[in-house]
C-alpha cells in the first residue's frame, strides 16, 4: 500500500494460508479477501462470515495466487477515479461508478464490471478536490520518492463512506473497464494530445481538459453463464443497427470469422450512450442494447439504479 498519510482501508498481506486464516479469526467478519495479482476483475471476495472468508483464502491459494490481501469491510459506495500523470503532474478525469456484481440490485458474484456511468453525482467539486489533494497527489509524490518515473494512467478504486469521506481500496496502472468507455466518451479534448503530453512530461502545459455536457452510460452484454462457465462462438447480430447517433458499441469478447461476428469471451460488448442527461442516456443505451442479439446473451437491466 502506498504510504504518505493517504486515507486507506486497513489491510494486511499474506503469502501463506495459515497466517491469512489466523488474521481473519483475529479480525472477524465481514471482511474482504483479495487476490494480489491480475484476476480479470474477479479476484475480490466480500465475505460476510468467517467461514466464507476462510473458504475464500483456500480458493485463492488453490488458484495459485501466491499472495492475498485481507482488507477491512467498508460501507458506502465504490467509485473509480482515473487520472493521467506524466510523473510530475497528475490530472483526474471525471469520476465514474461501475456495477461489479452479475445480478440486478448488485447481487451475486463479482465480475469484471457489468456497466458504468460517468460522471457520478456522488463526487462533487469539493470532494473531487479532496481526492486530488489527499490521494492522487500524495501517491504521485510517493512514486517520485521511490524513484519511480511513472507516466500513464493511475486508476484509484475508492469507497465513499456514509460520512462522505474517500477511502482508498486499490490502485491500478491501467484504464478501468467498463468505466473507461463512459469516461472517455465524455472527453472532448483529443485523448492523443493528453497521452502525448504525458510521455513528454508536458502535462502541466496542457490547457484544462474539456468535457461534453451530460452523462455517458455503458451497459455490458455478456455470455450466458458468465462469470462462470459459458459458451463461445455465438453469432451476433444488430450491432450496426444499434450504433445510431450518440451510441458506440465497444467490442470485448468477440472475433470475426468469414465476415461474421461471433462471441469469444465472457463480457462480449460494451454498449455506450452519451446524452444530455442521465435519464436520456439510460433510455438510449437500453434501446440500443435491445437491437443486439445472440443466443443466451445476458445484461443487467438496472445499470445506474443508484441514481435513477
Amino acid at each position: 500500500m502506498i504510504a504518505g498519510g493517504i486515507p486507506t482501508a486497513k489491510s494486511a498481506t499474506f503469502t501463506d494460508q495459515e497466517g491469512a486464516k489466523n488474521y481473519i479469526l483475529q479480525e472477524g467478519a465481514p471482511i474482504v479477501v483479495k487476490a494480489d495479482g491480475l484476476a480479470a476483475g474477479k479476484g475480490v471476495m466480500v465475505t460476510m462470515t468467517q467461514e466464507e472468508a476462510l473458504n475464500a483464502i483456500e480458493e485463492l491459494f488453490a488458484q495459485n495466487f501466491g499472495k492475498v490481501v485481507i482488507e477491512e469491510f467498508l460501507t458506502g459506495q465504490e467509485v473509480s477515479v482515473l487520472a493521467l500523470t506524466d510523473g510530475l503532474t497528475i490530472r483526474p478525469l471525471i469520476p465514474a461508478q461501475d456495477h461489479k456484481q452479475i445480478g440486478e440490485g448488485d447481487t451475486g458474484a463479482n465480475t469484471g464490471g457489468m456497466g458504468a456511468y460517468a460522471p457520478t453525482p456522488l463526487i462533487d467539486h469539493k470532494l473531487s478536490d479532496r481526492i486530488t489533494k489527499e490521494i492522487l497527489e500524495p501517491t504521485l509524490k510517493e512514486l517520485q520518492k521511490r524513484g519511480i518515473d511513472y507516466r500513464g494512467v493511475l486508476y484509484a478504486g475508492l469507497m465513499i463512506t456514509p460520512e462522505g469521506d474517500p477511502k482508498t481500496l486499490e490502485f491500478n496502472c491501467r484504464f478501468g473497464d467498463p468505466e473507461t468507455q463512459a469516461v472517455l466518451s465524455m472527453l472532448k479534448t483529443p485523448l492523443v494530445d493528453v497521452l502525448l503530453a504525458c510521455t513528454q512530461q508536458k502535462l502541466a502545459d496542457l490547457p484544462p481538459l474539456e468535457w461534453y455536457e451530460g452523462t455517458a452510460v455503458c451497459v455490458v452484454i455478456a455470455a450466458g453463464g458468465y462469470p462462470n462457465s459459458y459458451e463461445k462462438g455465438k453469432i451476433i447480430t444488430g450491432i450496426a443497427e444499434a450504433q445510431t447517433e450518440g451510441i458506440t458499441v465497444f467490442h470485448a469478447g468477440t472475433k470475426l470469422v468469414d465476415k461474421t461476428i461471433l462471441t469469444d469471451g465472457g463480457r462480449v460488448l460494451g454498449v455506450t450512450s452519451r446524452a444530455v442527461d442521465f435519464q436520456s442516456a439510460i433510455a438510449s443505451v437500453y434501446q440500443a442494447v435491445e437491437k443486439i442479439k445472440f443466443e443466451d446473451m445476458y445484461y443487467r437491466r438496472d445499470i445506474g439504479h443508484r441514481i435513477s
